[in-house]
């Protein structure tokens, strides 16, 4: 778990205004973001977690709470959320690296664990981190 600075990350999804609405409200109220972001080490691409980042972008935070994987990873799969489409890991890094991301919801990505797939959510513990340590830089560097 490491704190990134939002500017230096890539996104290979758009976002859906109402969720980030909604999670925006959620951090305001609760003053803490819940869990981090799951990104790639090597691409820095987002992999789960694009409306916890733009939710923190319009707050004005400049860090945010992440998981860093190896994408590549055997165990790390990908499908789509969409009926008839097909997506691959390679087309996730591809939208990520060009800053062509695709629609909200296109990639769902899964963990095998046990034998069974699960969300990849599973690794992304659940961290109550508060928003006031996710402020500009110089918020970061007094605490």
């Amino acid at each position: 778990m490491v704190l990134l600075r939002i500017s230096e990350l890539r996104v290979h999804e758009m976002t859906e205004r109402e969720r980030v609405e909604e999670i925006k409200e959620s951090i305001l109220r609760e003053g803490r973001l819940r869990r981090p972001i799951l990104v790639d080490e090597r691409t820095m691409i987002v992999i789960d977690g694009h409306h916890r980042l733009q939710a923190l972008r319009e707050l004005g935070c400049e860090f945010i709470p992440a998981m860093l994987v190896d994408y590549m990873r055997d165990d790390i799969c990908v499908e789509s959320w969409r009926d008839h489409c097909s997506i691959s890991k390679e087309d996730v890094i591809r939208a990520g690296l060009t800053g062509n991301p695709f629609p909200p919801k296109t990639s769902k990505h899964s963990v095998v664990c046990g034998g069974c797939r699960k969300h990849v959510e599973h690794l992304e513990e659940e961290l109550h981190i508060p928003i006031s340590i996710l402020g500009s830089a110089t918020d970061h560097e007094r605490l």
